[in-house]
């Protein structure tokens, strides 16, 4: 009987506590200024323009009244971020052909290019993301540009682009170059392709109507020489074929004279 008494105490002391608070609660009453108040805010926006490092997004913004209509709708566009970190990029490069590289994308270059600072640091001769094994290269610019390129340019480059005002890294993405010599391998790759998969290439881009002069002629060339082997098989068949025949049935006669001399 005691503990039910004191928990019924217990019960009563939450209730006595809260009434004032109850009671002294009085009706929250809005302003006319505010129920005419228009409120301006982004309704609609879409996905980062890129999934790594700093890009932009567009915003549909709106003014939404009181009774809840959208009037006076712009487009903005504002910067974004997903991710700082990109990852690694591979480039292979024949020794003396120019190339360059930028850690920016022009869209986010044309729209503040001025708000960021560029810090480069060179793996040189390797291929690697190992943050230890870098060291600084000096480039203040967001492109690296080799005219021409060298052995010695070989290596993993990696850029970390930062706020100007805050220093703070918005991007990180490493480069890695191979450089090659041209006696080495041939890079062309569609020169090592066949007329079929040229064709098939070409009408998965919807190239077909757009051929040149010159795939015209390559194809000529390409029946021309597959009609001379096939020739040439056939008639080097039919003559090893004859040679064949034409020793099976003299030995065949020897032997029937053979038989008939005994």
């Amino acid at each position: 009987m005691k503990t039910l008494g004191n928990s019924h105490i217990l019960g009563i002391l939450p209730c006595a506590f809260y009434l004032p608070l109850v009671v002294s609660f009085e009706k929250v009453t809005i302003p006319a200024e505010l129920k005419s108040v228009v409120a301006k805010i982004a309704v609609n926006t879409t996905s980062c323009s890129v999934t790594c490092g700093l890009g932009f997004k567009l915003e549909e913004m709106c003014e939404i009244t009181p009774a809840g209509e959208r009037r006076n709708c712009t487009l903005h566009r504002s910067d974004c971020l997903t991710n700082w970190v990109c990852g690694l990029l591979h480039f292979t490069i024949p020794v003396g052909k120019p190339f360059q590289f930028s850690c920016m994308t022009s869209d986010a270059i044309g729209f503040s290019s001025r708000a960021y600072s560029y810090r480069w640091r060179l793996a040189q001769g390797l291929i690697t993301t190992n943050n230890v094994l870098f060291r600084p290269f000096k480039n203040s610019n967001s492109v690296i540009r080799f005219s021409p390129t060298r052995e010695s340019d070989a290596g993993t480059y990696r850029c970390d682009v930062q706020l100007l005002e805050t220093f703070k890294v918005i991007k990180r993405v490493y480069f890695g170059v191979r450089v090659i010599r041209n006696d080495l391998v041939d890079l062309n790759f569609q020169k090592s392709l066949t007329w079929e998969q040229k064709l098939a290439a070409n009408e998965e881009e919807g190239n077909t109507e757009n051929s040149t002069h010159e795939e015209v002629q390559e194809q000529q060339h390409f029946w021309q020489g597959e009609l001379f082997y096939e020739c040439l098989v056939g008639v080097g068949s039919g003559v090893i074929g004859g040679i064949l025949v034409s020793m099976a049935l003299c030995f065949l006669q020897k032997i029937l004279r053979r038989r008939a001399a005994e």
